[in-house]
């Protein structure tokens, strides 16, 4: 950030009084202009016989693996509403929201993923401009290896133990940077 999107002139970092962090704050308003992680909403869609849709992403980041519908949340909708936009977006797919399944914080990217347990409607989905394949998953079948992203992985893995145990609970945790091979 360079210049103010209030009135235009320059901003500057530093830390505010009575803040604990860094902030863009601009020379001539001095209008603070809080950065703050960006929310992943999205869903876990279950059709009638337990099977899972998953998306294969054809855009980046994690081009060409699979993922469950999910995207950054839009200013003026819920997280469950954003939940059921992404699945219909990259799934063309109807789902009834349910419960918040898991949450997990990615804070060196500045990221929250919020996953929803969610009822699949019916079987008419096809790839939105996001996917390149949509398809149902039982958890035998699931491409454990061409997973897009640890969230994604981590909450699958927790949704069938769950499933297996007959009951679910909400799952958090923090996801660190991946380690770096050589």
């Amino acid at each position: 950030m360079k210049f103010c999107p209030e009135c235009g002139a320059p901003i500057v970092l530093r830390q505010p009084q009575d803040d604990n962090r860094e902030r863009y704050i601009c020379t001539v308003c001095a209008t603070v202009h809080y950065q703050n992680p960006k929310l992943i909403v999205g869903a876990i869609p279950e059709w009638e016989d337990g099977r899972i849709l998953l998306c294969r992403r054809a855009i980046e980041p994690r081009i060409g693996l699979w993922t469950l519908p999910a995207g950054f949340m839009e200013n003026g909708e819920t997280t469950p509403e954003g939940a059921a936009r992404e699945t219909l977006e990259e799934a063309n797919a109807q789902v009834e929201v349910g419960d918040l399944y898991s949450m997990y914080n990615l804070p060196y990217i500045d990221q929250v993923y919020l996953l929803f347990r969610a009822r699949l409607l019916n079987l008419d989905f096809s790839p939105g401009v996001e996917s390149q394949e949509v398809a149902l998953f039982a958890e035998r079948d699931i491409p454990w290896e061409q997973l897009a992203f640890r969230a994604v992985r981590m909450t699958l893995e927790n949704y069938f133990s769950d499933r297996q145990a007959g009951r679910y609970q909400f799952r958090m945790g923090d996801i660190a940077p991946a380690p770096r091979t050589p």
